[in-house]
């Protein structure tokens, strides 16, 4: 593999690996697609060549390495930001794996991690969403935008979504958002979306922006804000947002602009835990809703590549390997 398009991704056979002390080997039952993949796969983020893409998945444990006294044989585990994962067995540290509750089935267990703690850290840590806050979140009805929407709610907040499509604007109804608004009808996204948010909040703008889409939607984002509002910026899916001048920040009221990524909020085996345990517990009480938008065999990663890049996809997409429990 090398970096390129969604072309250079090649199904095939290497070594069985094995795991060193403090590792596990897992038969993963499904791998997360995440545009992070995207990103290391066209060389936007820096990654060595070739490799074996993907950074979350969740299987059952098959052997440990030395060492490994928390995790046993046949317990099934999830893990985030762990390079890799696209295969049907895989080593993980032990010390990045997560221990899959009992009454967490696998679908949700593999729908779940990347995407529910990257909606966890936004709404708890990034900008802590409180009861009575306004936020707009963008790409509602994708994997981070439907969770992110869901815990939004569940803390008391209002929630603006925008979506592209009606059947999107469904979804995103279904998750909780108070407003949904259409971008794909307008025609200057920047002018009329701050419009649309200002007509709905009574001229203020909202307290946070949560935008995964980058380059298209960013100055829309900013002049949505109220004074003092918070952007985070955790994703790029139009492309990356250009060289931009802090000073203008002045003007549109003293904003806050951040740029998380989900590796400095699961700095720590406890902040791990902590996070997936209350993504977990949110699922099992219904406050989250694992939704699957598409389930591929892992032979036609470059299909799910393709489709999740052209927004054909809602909600989380899947890949199966040969002889997983969801293959079938």
């Amino acid at each position: 593999m090398r970096p390129g398009d969604a072309d250079v991704l090649e199904y095939g056979e290497v070594p069985e690996p094995t795991p060193g002390p403090g590792e596990l080997l897992v038969s993963v039952i499904a791998s997360g697609v995440n545009f992070i993949d995207t990103y290391r796969r066209s060389g936007i983020y820096a990654s060595e060549f070739p490799h074996i893409p993907g950074a979350e998945a969740m299987g059952t444990v098959v052997a440990l390495g030395q060492g490994v006294e928390d995790i046993a044989v046949g317990q099934r585990v999830a893990w985030v930001d762990v390079l890799r994962s696209y295969a049907q067995l895989t080593v993980v540290p032990s010390a990045r794996a997560v221990v899959i509750p009992d009454d967490v089935d696998d679908t949700s267990a593999a729908a779940l991690p990347l995407q529910g703690i990257t909606a966890h850290y936004l709404a708890v840590s990034t900008y802590p969403v409180q009861r009575g806050d306004t936020i707009l979140v963008h790409a509602a009805a994708g994997g981070v935008g439907l969770l992110l929407t869901e815990l939004a709610v569940s803390r008391g907040a209002r929630v603006i979504g925008t979506v592209s499509t009606a059947a999107k604007e469904a979804l995103a109804r279904e998750a909780g958002a108070d407003d949904v608004i259409r971008y794909d009808s307008f025609d200057d996204l920047d002018r009329e979306l701050p419009e649309a948010v200002r007509a709905l909040t009574g001229g203020r703008g909202v307290d946070a922006v949560y935008d995964g889409v980058g380059r298209t939607t960013f100055e829309a984002s900013l002049a949505s804000l109220r004074p003092r509002g918070v952007l985070a910026l955790f994703g790029a899916a139009s492309g990356q947002v250009p060289p931009f001048d802090l000073q203008r920040l002045i003007g549109l009221g003293s904003l806050y602009v951040t740029r998380p990524t989900i590796g400095h909020y699961i700095a720590d085996r406890d902040e791990l835990t902590w996070r997936a345990r209350e993504v977990f517990e949110a699922a099992a009480s219904g406050i989250l809703t694992a939704r699957v938008g598409g389930l591929y065999p892992l032979e036609d990663a470059a299909v799910a590549h393709r489709d999740l890049e052209s927004r054909r996809t809602t909600a989380k997409v899947l890949l199966v390997p040969p002889g997983s429990p969801l293959s079938s």
